[in-house]
């Protein structure tokens, strides 16, 4: 540890593996206290923040989300990774490349500014994490990684199947993943939604996991139908916040009851390191209707154990965590 770079870390720090001393309550703020920077010759896996939410149906406020999760994400960057007891910076080289920009006067070109900027990080060969935003971010998204690595399953976590009708053009979070499937960018027949609780009389071939079958089954019951239905293809998982129970998630636009809890979706994130995944989001944060952040960090804690992933598959010695 350089004690000479104590503080701002997101500026100071001199290479990208490892941390220094930070104060929780200060400093420069950036995802897990990583360096702001798009030189991404060293990098292996990239975060970015995607502020977008005028695709919204319900309460705005999403377009604050990144800003929030980045702040959320402070704490986690100051011990080694519960539970996996190793730091996953040690393992994979992590930066923050900042936001997109999306102007606000012309939500038309929000797709292709979001889908130029994924093809930006992608072309780099590094991994993209990004943080919403609205859940329409995850369209112009898949469309990038499905440039890369052809079509993909799609690892869906919400309350909302997001595949209700779409007219191919409109700006929508509730439809664009059939949008999606039309287009070819997601194989429905290798894809799972986890969690939903609305309805929806088409399944549109998604295999689905409702959440009260998730009560019932647990985790790792989902994790074997994951295992079986996803395979070893190219898959993109994104989470949509509002997956989890309002009791656990209040600060996002369209809370429905009966959730997951927090606990039940770290146990599941943890338990994708088989999976071919190559590239994820977590979006639906509006800090304007959290309650002392707990949703932000939920979020963050999401992000942050996906790298952990990566840094166990990097080779990290994964922990027995389950008894600790």
């Amino acid at each position: 540890m350089d004690r000479s770079i104590e503080g701002d870390q997101a500026f100071r720090r001199h290479t990208l593996a490892g941390r220094n001393l930070e104060m929780t309550f200060g400093g420069a703020v950036s995802f897990l206290r990583r360096n702001y920077t798009r030189n991404l010759d060293e990098a292996e896996l990239v975060v970015t923040g995607i502020p977008f939410d005028m695709a919204t149906s319900n309460r705005p406020g999403a377009r604050l989300g990144p800003r929030a999760i980045r702040a959320a994400s402070v704490g986690l960057a100051e011990l080694d990774a519960y539970p996996w007891g190793f730091d996953p910076f040690d393992f994979v080289p992590v930066v923050d490349y900042g936001d997109c920009f999306i102007d606000y006067g012309h939500p038309e070109e929000a797709v292709a500014r979001i889908e130029a900027h994924a093809d930006e990080i992608l072309a780099s060969d590094t991994m993209m994490v990004s943080l919403g935003g609205d859940h329409f971010v995850t369209y112009p998204l898949l469309r990038a990684h499905a440039k890369k690595h052809g079509p993909l399953s799609l690892l869906h976590f919400d309350a909302h199947c997001d595949t209700w009708d779409d007219d191919g053009s409109r700006l929508d979070h509730g439809s664009m993943f059939l949008r999606a499937v039309k287009e070819g960018i997601i194989d429905p027949r290798t894809s799972v939604q986890i969690g939903i609780r609305t309805f929806n009389a088409e399944t549109h071939g998604f295999t689905i996991l409702g959440a009260p079958w998730v009560h019932r089954e647990g985790i790792p019951a989902v994790l074997d139908v994951v295992a079986e239905v996803v395979g070893d293809n190219p898959t993109y998982l994104t989470f949509d916040i509002d997956c989890l129970d309002p009791a656990f998630a209040p600060g996002t636009g369209t809370p429905v009851a009966g959730g997951l809890s927090t606990a039940q979706a770290l146990e599941a994130i943890r338990g994708f390191g088989a999976l071919d995944i190559v590239g994820m989001d977590v979006v639906e944060v509006s800090p304007p209707y959290d309650v002392s952040e707990i949703t932000a960090l939920a979020a963050a804690t999401i992000a942050h154990d996906f790298i952990c992933l990566q840094a166990v598959k990097a080779g990290a010695v994964q922990q027995d965590y389950g008894r600790k």
